[in-house]
């Protein structure tokens, strides 16, 4: 089969009118990058493989609404996000936040040890950490959240979101550390 071209523009139009050589130009165009966001909120490929089968679904039924003022991939992205997050949200309403600990200013993961370290390598060591703290880890870290933000996202508090990246942080400073780099 031969792949078409994407021009933005005529496949958004394309896919208005669910034309469905326009969407999978425009699924085969985004979905790499928009798994590898899935993954890194779900922590496991057959969950990262609903939200993006989920995501898609939404885009294709919403890009109507599309309003062409801010960037596709933006728009898209953002589904994706609020779309991992809902899946989360009900797989684990019961989901224990530890709301006591201190936040500690002092940790931060060695510049070193970054600099050394890939963001593929990075990334698998976020895997690693709790269901929680990986996902406020990957909204504040990642994707630019506010604490604030992520609060109402969650319907947490923003203590909470504090916490829980604070957790997250020294957690993966424990992952770095016992890297020996």
């Amino acid at each position: 089969m031969t792949e078409l071209p994407f021009v933005e523009d005529e496949v958004i139009a394309s896919c208005r009118r669910n034309d469905r050589r326009a969407q999978e130009v425009l699924y085969r165009h985004f979905a790499k990058k928009m798994y590898g966001i899935c993954l890194g909120y779900a922590g496991e490929r057959p969950m990262a493989q609903d939200i993006l089968q989920e995501s898609f679904i939404k885009v294709f039924r919403n890009i109507a609404q599309y309003k062409q003022d801010g960037s596709l991939e933006g728009w898209i992205r953002r589904i994706v996000v609020n779309t991992a997050i809902d899946h989360i949200r009900k797989r684990k309403r019961s989901y224990e936040y530890i709301d006591s600990e201190p936040a500690d200013n002092s940790l931060h993961i060695q510049n070193h040890a970054l600099k050394m370290m890939g963001y593929k390598e990075i990334m698998q060591q976020v895997q690693r950490l709790p269901e929680g703290a990986r996902l406020i880890f990957s909204l504040y870290a990642v994707d630019g959240y506010t604490h604030k933000e992520i609060a109402e996202k969650l319907e947490i508090t923003e203590g909470t979101s504090k916490s829980q990246f604070n957790r997250a942080r020294k957690l993966l400073m424990g992952f770095l550390g016992n890297m020996n780099l």
